[in-house]
């Protein structure tokens, strides 16, 4: 099989993947990130325009596209929510968007609790590291307030070391404390543990799509985010200091410990149902047997829409993030549908709905696949890429946890790039972006992002506009297209890329995690092992 298709297939690949160019890149982010597409809002008509549009350009295509809906309910957070702590006769306001911001899980017009508050660190179980935040504390009814990311360590096998993991993210936070009967969270922010600004916190505010939640299924009143400066006051009137808590918080042997504090909140909601849409497009593998196998690309349509205005600008464009993955996806798909002859098993290029609002079109369908996650071979997502030229390296991480590793290495040397680290793992960008959705299923999935390197560049210039990026444009009505943007990077990466795919697609044995991974087990019983 293998011999086969070198014989019928190596040999034009330098010119197939030679099509994919930055010009053909460069007019589909501009038409995703224009005023017209409003942000590309869930449930709006931005949004359905950037669907139709993604639906058609593959249709033309040659691919065979199908819509997945994706049902869910939208919570608008109202001003009229409020928020408080008292203590001995003192009470203490906690004014909305800025000191503190959030939505209530429980899907209902409206929701008040009143409940002790009880400081739980970074409210994280993890018993392999041997780490207990609610060891000894039962905070059923209660409003836990605790720090988001997790314990610092240089110890990689502790806690990943410097590399976020899952338990670091605000998604793990409210999970948890709702698995333990929790009322309300409140995450104390600051910009050096959360890796960004109170800004893109106050997003937390704004309409939210959510799945259809399950009768009987328990549910946040609130889940929060309280400003640092509001954090000071609240621990103030707790006897503690802000730095304190957060010193005690990464301290082993930290122990959950109660403020002394009733904290007063009422969620106001306005709520509205939902039919979101994930637009695959389809190219079937020449091989009868293989071809009900699949590779996976993905990347995610959606942005945040019309919202609050920035310098008279309420357009949240989204070009960078993620306009950019959409347009180098779409070019792939049109390079992979022209292949003669195709390559051995199916392709899916999948447009996700719904990531800015916590990964939940990507969660859709790896829990309602079209091809089985025990069929699927690998998941190569994209996610920004930014136009600014071409990188003498790129940054894949998680593949280096897979058996595709070898592959990913070899395909790297083919285009003379050196693979490095994620330049931030601090930020967990495994767990912020649609593979993770995947690689939960047991999908090897990762990530392909370009590194910080930049040909032609002088030395720091990748952090520099990283930093400019994440700073000034990232989850802001700036992130907006420029007729000025370099789309050599962009092609770069959509060529390494398809290359990916292609080798995924043609490999004798399907991949899987290594030995100790945290999604083997789930690999292993998506191949009925």
């Amino acid at each position: 099989m293998r011999l086969v298709w070198l014989a019928m297939f190596v040999l034009p690949l330098a010119g197939q993947v030679n099509m994919i160019e930055g010009a053909r890149i460069r007019p589909h982010v501009k038409f995703l990130a224009s005023d017209l597409l409003e942000g590309r809002g869930v449930g709006t008509r931005g949004g359905q325009l950037a669907v139709d549009y993604i639906a058609a350009q593959l249709g033309s295509m040659g691919l065979n596209v199908r819509y997945q809906e994706v049902p869910l309910v939208s919570v608008t957070p109202q001003p009229s929510s409020t928020l408080s702590a008292a203590k001995g006769g003192k009470t203490l306001p906690f004014e909305w968007m800025t000191g503190f911001t959030g939505r209530s899980l429980q899907q209902v017009p409206s929701t008040g609790f009143t409940a002790e508050a009880v400081f739980v660190g970074h409210g994280i179980t993890a018993p392999e590291f041997g780490w207990h935040d609610y060891e000894g504390v039962d905070v059923k009814g209660k409003v836990v307030v605790l720090f988001t990311n997790e314990p610092p360590s240089d110890d990689p096998k502790f806690f990943g070391g410097k590399a976020l993991t899952y338990y670091g993210r605000w998604t793990y936070k409210y999970e948890e404390a709702a698995r333990r009967g929790a009322t309300a969270v409140l995450i104390v922010h600051t910009t050096p543990t959360a890796g960004y600004g109170w800004g893109v916190v106050q997003g937390h505010g704004r309409e939210q799509p959510q799945v259809k939640r399950r009768t009987g299924e328990p549910a946040l009143a609130l889940a929060g985010w309280l400003s640092a400066s509001a954090a000071e006051r609240l621990f103030e009137m707790a006897g503690m200091t802000l730095d304190g808590a957060l010193n005690a918080a990464n301290a082993r042997g930290f122990r959950a410990k109660a403020l002394g504090v009733m904290v007063k909140g009422k969620m106001d909601s306005a709520l509205r149902d939902i039919v979101t849409t994930n637009v695959v497009g389809t190219v079937e593998g020449s091989d009868p047997v293989l071809k009900n196998e699949a590779v996976v690309l993905t990347a995610h349509w959606d942005h945040l829409g019309i919202g609050e205005a920035v310098n008279n600008d309420r357009i949240y464009n989204g070009a960078v993030d993620n306009a950019t993955g959409c347009a180098m996806l779409l070019e792939m798909a049109r390079a992979w549908a022209s292949l003669q002859p195709k390559p051995e098993r199916t392709a899916l290029f999948v447009f996700v709905t719904a990531e800015e609002s916590g990964l939940l079109g990507s969660e859709y369908y790896a829990e309602n696949p079209l091809i089985p996650a025990g069929r699927t071979v690998v998941n190569l997502n994209f996610d920004v890429c930014y136009p600014f030229g071409r990188t003498s390296d790129v940054v894949l991480d998680g593949a280096d946890r897979t058996t595709f590793w070898p592959v990913v290495r070899s395909v790297a040397k083919q285009f003379n790039l050196t693979i490095t680290g994620d330049a931030h793992p601090e930020q967990g960008h495994f767990y912020r972006s649609d593979h993770f959705s995947m690689a939960k299923v047991g999908v090897p999935a990762f990530s392909v992002a370009q590194g910080d390197h930049f040909l032609g560049k002088p030395e720091g210039y990748g952090e520099k506009v990283f930093q400019e990026y994440n700073e000034k444009n990232y989850h802001a009505p700036s992130d907006e297209y420029r007729e000025t943007w370099d789309f050599s990077g962009m092609e770069q990466i959509a060529r390494f890329g398809f290359t990916l795919g292609l080798e995924a697609a043609n490999l004798n044995a399907l991949p899987t995690w290594n030995a100790g991974d945290e999604f083997l087990a789930a690999r292993e019983k998506s191949l009925g092992r």
